[in-house]
Formats: C-alpha cells, sequence, structure tokens
C-alpha cells in the first residue's frame, strides 16, 4: 500500500517516499539493497549495522514531562524529565532528517492482543530494518482491519541515524 493521504505525522513529508505496511519479505530485499553491511545470517535472519552504539542505552532515555506523565512515571536515573520545549527541538530536527530521506517506512500495527484494549500505533523511520523489527514487536493487522486502521493512537518517530543535539537542554549525548 503506498497512498499517502491517511499518513499525517506532523512536520514530516511524505511525498512520493513512503513505504507502507510492507511485508517482511520485502523489507527483507529493501535492506538488503539500500543498507550498506546488511546480510542474511545462516538460520535466514536480517543482520543489520545499527551504528556506533549497537544496543539499548538507557541512561539515554527520555520522557516528556506533561499531564499524563508527570504522576505517572517513576523518575530517575533511567527514566530522565526532558521538558516539552526541548522534546520540541529534538522532534523538528528529527522530522527535518526524515525529510531529507530518499524512502521512508511506515508500519501500522496493534499493541495488545486483545481488540477491546489494544492500540493502534503507526511507526515511521528510515530503515527497512526498524519497520521489520515494529513488524516483528506490534500485531500485524489483517488487510480489513489495516482499510480501516484510520489515525493510530500512538505514533513512535525514529530517526536514529540523527543523532540529537547534545546543547540542547536535557540532552547528555548524540543517543539522549
Amino acid at each position: 500500500m503506498s497512498a499517502t493521504s491517511s499518513v499525517k505525522t506532523e512536520g514530516i513529508d511524505y511525498a512520493n517516499k513512503i513505504q507502507r505496511n510492507l511485508s517482511p519479505a520485502q523489507l527483507y530485499e529493501d535492506a538488503l539493497r539500500y543498507e550498506a553491511g546488511t546480510a542474511i545470517s545462516s538460520t535466514g535472519a536480517l543482520i543489520a549495522r545499527s551504528g556506533a552504539k549497537t544496543g539499548r542505552s538507557p541512561r539515554d532515555k527520555r520522557v516528556v514531562v506533561e499531564a499524563s506523565t508527570v504522576d505517572d512515571v517513576w523518575w530517575g536515573p533511567v527514566n530522565k524529565k526532558l521538558s516539552e520545549e526541548s522534546f520540541a527541538i529534538n522532534y523538528e530536527r528529527a522530522a527535518n532528517y526524515l525529510n531529507t530521506r530518499d524512502k521512508l517506512y511506515v508500519f501500522d500495527g496493534y499493541a495488545g492482543w486483545d481488540p477491546k484494549y489494544r492500540i493502534k500505533v503507526r511507526v515511521v523511520c528510515a530503515r527497512a530494518y526498524h519497520a521489520l523489527f515494529m513488524n516483528n514487536m506490534l500485531i500485524r493487522p489483517t488487510q480489513e482491519e489495516l482499510d480501516n486502521f484510520g489515525e493510530p493512537d500512538f505514533t513512535i518517530v525514529n530517526a536514529g541515524q540523527f543523532p540529537a543535539n547534545r546543547f540542547t537542554s536535557g540532552m547528555t549525548s548524540a543517543t539522549s
């Protein structure tokens, strides 16, 4: 599906470059074709290079302090506070970066198995292997569910190759 009319994320231009809800096979092909150093292991797993930091960076995790988080997040060394202003600065930089990419991948899925409680999640990213990862992490909708997906309840924007501005208040590194 390549229609862009129902995919909207503030500040991101989807004109003529969106790859929406591709199959795992298509994501493998794009990763192998467009991402240097990507290969398939002897067991069929995709091997991808993620950059200088190859694992989680728990000390670089930030959560925006606002009404829905201020009293419900366990603040501390892992969940660090980030102001809405600092988030807006970094988000704009991430959106500008994504706007320079030749392709954007969009994956629509569900978090939570029970339809009564699940939420609709949209993932926007610049790398096929990120979309493939989320294709494995979230529940894949049927074609009928995709046709009626509408607006997501939650959107994840992944501009992981682009560094955060460590001089922005609340940032301590390029991966904050």
